[in-house]
């Protein structure tokens, strides 16, 4: 049995759990999440409580259990107090702007890098190098982060690129040159 999935989910306040089947949705001032959750594990919500059991010992079972409920417990997270990804941009003339709802970013390229957010997603930038993914959905969060790290990931001779906050570049020596 899961450890995590023992740990009932809270319902905090302001937050509107509604159960159809195996399909939870929860609503919140953030916006709207919807999990739906295997056959394999029965929802109980009851006393400001959600709930999840495993029907049977199987050991898929049991990692199927973890992971509801940490979808179940992500989901209400990001209706109550939203989802947020840092990302800063190391170089030289690097830099990112937006242009309405696209970010507009100058990567080294010899074009202009543009991402449209999907829906559900906010992108901001404050002093050009810093950049703020929001949202409610971890997993979108989460994808949009990495696709604007992807345009040009850090680099390990000078550092330079988009990394997340906080993020450790491993430096690498460059040539040693002739004596």
């Amino acid at each position: 049995m899961s450890r995590i999935g023992k740990k009932p989910v809270e319902i905090p306040s302001g937050v509107e759990v509604k159960l159809d089947g195996q399909t939870i949705t929860v609503k919140g001032s953030k916006g709207t999440e919807t999990v739906t959750v295997r056959d394999e594990i029965k929802i109980t919500v009851k006393d400001n409580r959600i709930i999840l059991e495993p029907t049977n010992n199987e050991r898929k079972t049991g990692a199927l259990h973890g992971l509801s409920r940490t979808l179940v417990a992500n989901a209400i997270e990001g209706v109550s107090k939203g989802f947020e990804k840092k990302l800063e941009i190391q170089g030289v003339g690097y830099r990112a702007n937006m242009e309405g709802s696209k970010l507009n970013m100058a990567l080294g390229y010899s074009h202009p890098v543009i991402i449209e957010p999907p829906a559900g997603i906010s992108i901001s930038v404050e002093a050009n190098t810093k950049i703020s993914v929001k949202g409610s959905n971890k997993q979108s969060v989460g994808d949009v982060a990495a696709l604007i790290r992807s345009k040009r990931p850090p680099e390990v001779y000078k550092g330079k690129g988009v990394r997340y906050e906080g993020e450790y570049v491993r430096r690498k020596a460059g040539k040693a040159g002739k004596k």
